[in-house]
């Protein structure tokens, strides 16, 4: 006679379909997620800005006037325009001598976002500046 071989159940889960969704969905989130970080327009908080410590040493204040000029200040001092490698040479040497010292944007209301962002990344890139802040004016509100 024969012999009846009984056979075990398994108990696995089959998950190639859910890789096979997972896939599709990765796809999709890639596609759609540059079209989400497009910049949107909006209406920016006003809010008061905190000053300098009035211990602090005088930062080197770098600013773009309405031409597109590059000036460069310590303190209350003022100089004539200059090009950007060299706001960028006087900045690096500054701080290689003095690194403690804040360094601050001045970007005219008249200038380009882009002109004050591009004075702001030839600041961190080429002079080495840690952090770069934006001077506001105080009066405003």
């Amino acid at each position: 006679m024969y012999k009846r071989v009984r056979r075990r159940k398994v108990a696995e889960i089959n998950v190639v379909p859910y890789i096979d969704v997972m896939l599709v969905l990765l796809i999709i989130f890639m596609v759609t997620a540059p079209l989400i970080t497009q910049g949107v327009k909006v209406n920016l908080p006003k809010a008061d800005a905190e000053a300098l410590d009035k211990e602090s040493k005088p930062p080197l204040v770098a600013s773009v006037d309405a031409d597109g000029n590059y000036y460069l200040a310590v303190g209350t001092s003022k100089n004539e325009p200059m090009s950007a490698e060299q706001v960028a040479t006087l900045v690096a040497a500054h701080l290689k001598v003095e690194p403690d010292t804040p360094v601050v944007v001045n970007g005219d209301g008249a200038v380009s976002y882009d002109a004050v962002i591009q004075l702001m990344v030839l600041l961190q890139q080429k002079a080495g500046v840690p952090s770069v802040g934006l001077m506001t004016d105080p009066g405003a509100k």
